[in-house]
């Protein structure tokens, strides 16, 4: 007879293979459909807010797979506090303006930007910027990200650009900013000042020459016979030099040499003998370098007299303790030459093309100079050696090419002016990890003034006035106010578009000397400017949001960018940080730990990657790293992510198989009449939802991902799932202890699926379209259920370890009894179990040890029994392992001595041919 139809067996439409690429867009469309974004929103109304700022991506291409552990980690924290008991509004952002989308429109397009004029091709990059906050959006969309995607936060906007110009104005209320001639980075290639968040150290080749400064007046110390050598990687500066800087407090050395009595110091000697092949012979004369102070020296190809002047910047690291000084090419060099008030010469326009201010080099390019300049060294017999070095040089992180200093007159915004208030804010705040403190601390404290201004045009004018009539710019809360009135209406292009009296209130006149004539300022403002002030102009305007955020997150490089220049703005305007707590990423490698490059054909593409595997993937990816840290991804490792989704998803999918006849309604078993197994795993539950709370509190994601990872496989599908089959198959669909069982499954696959929602929401939300009983329309739209463990929970747990322990041991030998072929499989198992005292009493206390064991036959010895030779021992037990006495019931498979007792099921044990005729018994 066939006893198949009379088996519990799973029973579920719910699909084993997920098909992500192809579920997941269906559930974003029924999730746009239904509003979800709305309708969570309206759920949660009311509740504490928790605002999570995002820091724009820059709209100029697609999303890149640090981009995609950004935006998952953001969904992750706003999903999950949504779910915590908080109103947790998502408005993302878009950074727009700047040189990227300017070099874009005129390589991509072919667009003449002085030819079309400033407003047609502001436009233009308008266009371009739009283009790709359209693509961006729908690939974040695609990842799952959840926010007010109809109504982003963009740079471009008009609101926004009126509110960062009040940003400034506040800025220059308070005496912040200024107009000063300093030296900043510049980069040729951009033709624009840089600030330094947009500064990147890569590797470079440079000229390293040691070139001697001839004696003119030693002053008493020193003689016309005499010269100081000066060490240089950028010989192209030699022809703004102004001094040599010499410390006042290091030893030099005076030396014959073949190349005549040169001055070097005298723990650099040895180096300089080595690099140069010139040998350093007797030393004349020694000096502490604050006695060559004013020594006069003359300049290598220049008639130009130089002096020698003192500087703690000078150290030896390298070269020969003397520094050659140019002020107009380095921010040390600049700072000697004010306090010697030094000629600030800086040859070089904008382009890094030496002007008729540097005789002999005008119309080279800076880089090219090197060459002839050394030359004309090696003519005058200054040139001492030659020779090339690779190290780490700045670059322009946008163009990837070398920067130069560069003295030029730009807007700056005065950090010392308000350094110690930033110094001060940083403490408040909590840095994720710890070490952002120090970090960003460092760099405020070290920081030099703020260069906000830059030579492009497509980016939010400085909105400063000159009075042509007295040449003084003007800035007044007055003039602030109308040009953001301004703004707001038709957006910056109209700072282009109108004559300047347009821009200005009607009738105003110059508070100097009352002029009537006004011109504008032509530069724009440093993009970090613009997004470091979205604090301002979103988190103090949208009435969803909230000034302070909770929390920034962002990659570990903002603690010079976004992190930065928004403490900035928000300190210099509101007197604190802008943000609660700060959580810096890590890179994202490949699979070796490599920086990823098309060059190196190592580049993981997550549209690819959803396209393949699906974006949950991606995201369980996301969690299952330490993202405070450099990660790594790879093929590999995303197999690897993909076997730990598919055994969660198995887990899922046998839940819901052993609950097609469970009604939650009227079929739940109240937990008071839960087997001592069923309690033991519901404490187990229990544990990890608060420890996933915990978890996700932190910001501890991985945490997460582990909990329920390790709770699916090992607590539910290698114990208690196994253990319990028996009970879920073989009993009447209406048992008590069934129904116990279906009870804890329904409990613990609605925590876990909305426990892991967060993180894997369109597989969380089909399994929730699965979950039998009334539920809410979505598994977003209810909160993390939240378990407290009693002190009975914790007694229960304490009272399954050694139970667990014992069961290690059994599993042990029953494998080791599979080995020797004594038993096939564990049900023909008649188990011998000889505990010590301690275990005896565990065991004592524990109900159905055949379930536990998934065993047939168990018998417990009394503690002293002997178990004789062979015996397992481990863990105050040793087992023995036989066949069990009796025959296979062909319905439950155990062998026991009662099978075939029963007249009327001959293959049937007692308990199965009592269950088998109450079924029929049913059905008549």
């Amino acid at each position: 007879m066939d006893y198949r139809s009379t088996i519990n067996l799973p029973k579920t439409d719910f699909p084993m293979r997920a098909g992500l690429p192809q579920l997941e867009p269906n559930i974003q469309a029924r999730w746009e459909a239904m509003r979800i974004y709305e309708k969570v929103q309206a759920r949660t109304r009311g509740r504490p807010k928790f605002v999570l700022h995002d820091g724009p991506p820059y709209a100029n291409g697609d999303i890149h797979v640090g981009h995609a552990l950004n935006k998952v980690l953001k969904d992750i924290i706003v999903r999950s506090r949504s779910q915590m008991g908080y109103d947790a509004p998502y408005v993302p952002g878009f950074d727009t303006h700047g040189m990227p989308i300017e070099h874009a429109v005129i390589t991509k397009k072919g667009v003449d930007r002085r030819a079309v004029g400033e407003v047609a091709f502001r436009d233009l990059c308008r266009e371009w910027a739009h283009q790709y906050i359209e693509r961006q959006t729908a690939q974040f969309k695609r990842l799952g990200v959840r926010g007010d995607w109809e109504h982003p936060y963009v740079t471009l906007d008009p609101a926004y650009e009126a509110e960062q110009i009040k940003v400034f104005g506040e800025m220059a209320k308070r005496g912040y900013i200024y107009r000063g001639k300093k030296v900043i980075y510049w980069s040729p290639t951009a033709e624009t000042a840089l600030a330094d968040a947009e500064i990147e150290y890569r590797e470079k080749r440079s000229p390293s020459i040691y070139v001697k400064f001839d004696v003119v007046d030693g002053k008493g110390k020193l003689t016309t016979s005499d010269a100081i050598v000066i060490w240089t990687t950028t010989p192209w500066t030699l022809p703004a030099n102004q001094a040599v800087t010499l410390h006042p407090d290091y030893r030099y050395g005076l030396y014959e040499t073949k190349r005549g009595r040169l001055v070097i110091a005298r723990e650099l000697a040895e180096a300089f003998q080595s690099t140069t092949g010139i040998a350093l012979r007797d030393e004349v004369a020694q000096f502490k370098g604050a006695e060559l102070e004013y020594v006069q020296l003359k300049h290598p190809f220049y008639d130009r007299i130089v002096p020698v002047v003192l500087g703690d910047h000078v150290t030896l690291d390298a070269g020969t303790g003397a520094v050659h000084t140019a002020p107009g090419h380095g921010e040390e060099d600049y700072d000697v030459g004010v306090r010697y008030n030094l000629p600030l010469l800086s040859p070089i326009d904008e382009r890094g093309v030496f002007t008729d201010e540097a005789p002999g080099f005008a119309g080279l390019f800076y880089d090219d100079a090197n060459k002839v300049i050394t030359a004309k060294l090696e003519e005058s017999g200054h040139l001492l050696h030659l020779g090339f070095i690779k190290h780490q040089y700045p670059h322009d992180w946008r163009t990837k090419q070398p920067v130069i200093y560069r003295i030029a007159e730009q807007w700056f915004a005065s950090i010392d002016g308000f350094r110690q208030t930033m110094l001060s804010a940083i403490e408040d705040v909590r840095w994720i990890p710890p070490w952002g403190e120090t970090r960003i601390a460092n760099m405020v404290r070290d920081r030099g003034d703020w260069c906000i201004s830059r030579q492009r045009a497509w980016g939010v004018p400085i909105p400063i006035f000159y009075c042509e009539d007295c040449g003084k710019p003007i800035v007044t809360d007055e003039t602030i106010d109308h040009v953001a009135d301004v703004f707001r209406r038709e957006g910056s292009n109209s700072w282009f578009a109108r004559p300047a009296r347009e821009l200005l209130p009607e009738g105003f006149r110059c508070p100097h000397c009352g002029g009537v004539h006004f011109r504008k300022e032509t530069d724009t403002m440093d993009v970090w400017f613009d997004s470091g002030s979205s604090h301002a102009a979103v988190l103090r305007t949208r009435p969803e949001l909230k000034w302070p955020a909770d929390v920034y997150l962002e990659g570990a490089d903002q603690y010079r960018g976004w992190f930065n220049s928004s403490l900035s703005t928000s300190v210099a305007v509101f007197g604190r940080a802008p943000y609660e707590t700060v959580i810096g990423c890590g890179f994202v490698m490949d699979g070796e730990g490599r920086k990823m490059s098309k060059s190196l054909g190592n580049v993981v593409d997550p549209n690819d990657v959803m396209a393949r595997y699906g974006a949950d993937i991606l995201r369980l990816w996301v969690a299952s790293v330490d993202y405070t840290a450099d990660v790594r991804i790879s093929e590999a490792i995303m197999q690897q992510i993909a076997e730990v989704y598919r055994k969660i998803r198995n887990t899922f999918r046998f839940l819901l198989g052993n609950l097609y006849d469970f009604d939650p309604a009227k079929d739940v078993v109240p937990k008071e009449r839960w087997p001592e197994l069923d309690r033991y795993v519901y404490a187990r539950l229990k544990q990890i939802g608060e420890r996933v709370f915990r978890a996700y509190e932190a910001y501890d994601f991985h945490a997460v991902y582990t909990e329920i990872h390790q709770f699916c496989v090992q607590d539910l599908s290698a114990f208690y799932l196994d253990v319990t089959k028996d009970r879920m198959y073989t009993r009447l669909p209406d048992d008590g202890a069934r129904r116990s069982g279906q009870s804890f499954m329904y409990e613990a696959l609605k925590a876990l699926v909305i426990w892991i929602g967060p993180i894997i929401p369109h597989t969380a939300e089909e399994v929730w379209s699965y979950l039998p009983g009334e539920k809410a329309e979505s598994v977003q739209l209810v909160d993390f259920p939240r378990y407290t463990l009693t002190e009975e929970d914790r007694a229960r747990l304490k009272a399954f370890e050694p139970l667990l322990r014992v069961r290690d041991e059994v599993q042990k030998a029953l494998e080791e009894a599979r080995r020797v072929k004594t038993i096939g499989n564990s049900l023909e198992a008649h188990v011998h179990l000889y505990p010590n005292e301690q275990t005896a009493q565990a065991l004592a206390a524990y109900g159905p040890l055949e379930e536990l064991f998934i065993v047939s036959k168990l018998t417990v010895h009394p503690p002293g029994t002997d178990p004789g030779d062979g015996a397992h021992c481990g863990h105050g037990v040793s087992v023995r392992v036989e066949v069990a006495p009796g025959k296979k019931c062909e319905r439950c498979w155990m062998v026991l001595e009662d099978v075939g007792t029963a007249p009327e099921h001959p293959t049937l044990c007692v308990r199965c041919a009592e269950t088998v005729a109450a079924l029929r018994a049913r059905q008549t």
